[in-house]
């Protein structure tokens, strides 16, 4: 950490000064991006990219009206990724020393073997869309300001029910700055924020014990409680623990499921989205490999990724190898359209880089990862969805799962669900699980509703040891066919 970065201000609170602009601790330009790429392609590369990033973060935990847990960090370095041919060579280093970085890149050029240096190509900064606001930066407000909005949260969630017997309350702040340079010219600059803020109630009525939950955030500032306040999440967390405690043991068996508009995107994306990485088809290890151009869903069904939705938490202006996202039709009217792509695997396919290459940090290479993944309204009321189920399972809120990306088989739970009987919501459950395979899942969606949301900037997600930032958003949706695990049978 560099004492210029982040400096003390009279509030108790810290000013970000941004690193790597002119001016700033660490300034890259042009012409040191150039020598360093020069120094990658020394040993006849085919292509190099640098990626510098600097990370400020902090987090804040209450529990039962106490601050428990406070902390902060800063992280900052340089990876150097060299190609030659189909092989990669990628280093990195926590300093931002000139002797360091070459290093660094001489290290990386070791993947080539050729005599004939490569010449990069001087790069160019490219002026970048604006997708959320960086102003006024989190990290920046005094702390004594986010322990209020924890305080605030833990007093509403009590006060919604005496049977509220416990609340745990969270915030978590992030801002990363990035800068990319490609020996093909390109050079981005991005400062990405983020924040998260979650809510748990846990009530209790005799022998019974349940919990709820709510959180939200995404790519802004403290702005956002200006409309989802700290009394909305932590009374939605309560509302949960409450209806909960009269839960029935669940059904088990196949039936017809409706998933609730928004977070229930996150079954779309761990059973449908990551058989779309472009990774997996390169391989052939994904379900959809070979299948651009064929039926894999209901024609009801079109799906993209869309990391160019404002202040989302999967929005990005620039992705982690210079390249600005678009939005990518995957499944358009339930055929194949596309998948999403890095530089190396839109090389391989003929086609563009699709926005989608993506890293943890700068110790990480860029895989083909996505951003926003939704599936588009359709033309159902989402009423009339519920009255067409006779007996069935409405799921709200998702929990944990595990996916099978080689064929898209998966479990999933739900933390929030109720009984569907006559076309009426009724008896809310525990201990619901839903099984079966995301290709046949998009098969089986006979009614879509035109009520698409996104969710509220709570996901992250896993590949290859690395997690990033995603949402994840879809309509009403009723599904005929599904095996709910549960404790009842019937």
């Amino acid at each position: 950490m560099n004492a210029s970065t982040l400096s003390p201000t009279t509030t108790g609170s810290v000013r970000y000064k941004a690193p790597f602009r002119a001016g700033g601790p660490f300034a890259i330009d042009a012409e040191l991006a150039r020598k360093l790429l020069a120094v990658a392609l020394a040993k006849g590369g085919d292509y190099a990219d640098l990626f510098f990033e600097y990370r400020a973060g902090g987090s804040f935990a209450l529990d039962e009206g106490i601050l428990k847990a406070v902390s902060r960090g800063v992280s900052i370095g340089l990876g150097v990724r060299v190609r030659r041919g189909e092989a990669t060579g990628y280093a990195y280093v926590e300093s931002l020393a000139w002797d360091d970085m070459k290093r660094a890149a001489e290290t990386a050029a070791q993947i080539a073997t050729g005599t004939q240096a490569s010449e990069p190509v001087v790069p160019a900064e490219r002026v970048l869309p604006r997708r959320y606001e960086v102003a006024p930066v989190s990290l920046d407000v005094a702390g004594a300001e986010k322990r209020a909005l924890l305080e605030r949260a833990d007093r509403a969630a009590r006060a919604y029910d005496p049977r509220v017997v416990r609340v745990e309350a969270s915030f978590s702040e992030e801002l990363r700055e990035i800068l990319v340079a490609t020996s093909d010219g390109k050079l981005a600059r991005d400062v990405q924020p983020m924040i998260r803020f979650g809510v748990r109630a846990i009530a209790q009525d005799g022998a019974r014990r349940q919990e709820g939950s709510s959180g939200g955030g995404g790519r802004t500032t403290l702005a956002y409680f200006d409309e989802r306040s700290p009394e909305w999440h932590a009374r939605e967390a309560a509302r949960q623990a409450i209806v909960m405690l009269d839960a029935r043991e669940a059904p088990a068996g196949q039936m017809p499921v409706v998933l609730a508009p928004g977070d229930s995107g996150i079954l779309l994306h761990e059973a449908v989205g990551h058989g779309l990485e472009a990774d997996f088809n390169r391989k052939g290890t994904s379900n959809y490999a070979g299948q651009l151009g064929k039926s894999v869903a209901s024609p009801l069904c079109t799906v993209v990724d869309d990391g160019t939705l404002a202040l989302s938490r999967g929005a990005i202006n620039v992705d982690d190898e210079g390249n600005e996202p678009r939005r990518a039709v995957l499944i358009e009217n339930g055929t194949l359209r596309g998948y999403m792509h890095d530089a190396y695997s839109a090389k391989h396919f003929h086609t563009e880089a699709s926005g989608n290459g993506r890293r943890e940090s700068f110790t990480s290479v860029p895989l083909p990862r996505m951003t926003n993944t939704i599936l588009l309204g359709g033309p159902h009321d989402p009423e009339e969805i519920v009255r067409s189920v006779k007996r069935g399972i409405f799921a709200k809120k998702f929990g944990g799962g595990q996916v099978d990306i080689a064929n898209g088989d998966f479990v999933f739970s739900l933390t929030e669900s109720y009984l569907i009987e006559d076309g009426k919501i009724t008896a809310p459950l525990k201990g619901v699980n839903l099984i079966g395979n995301g290709p046949e899942v998009l098969r089986h969606v006979s009614m879509l509703g035109h009520d698409v949301e996104l969710s509220d900037g709570i996901w992250t997600c896993g590949k290859d040891g690395q997690s990033v930032p995603v949402g994840v958003g879809c309509p009403t949706m009723k599904i005929d066919e599904i095996t709910v695990g549960g404790t009842k049978i019937g």
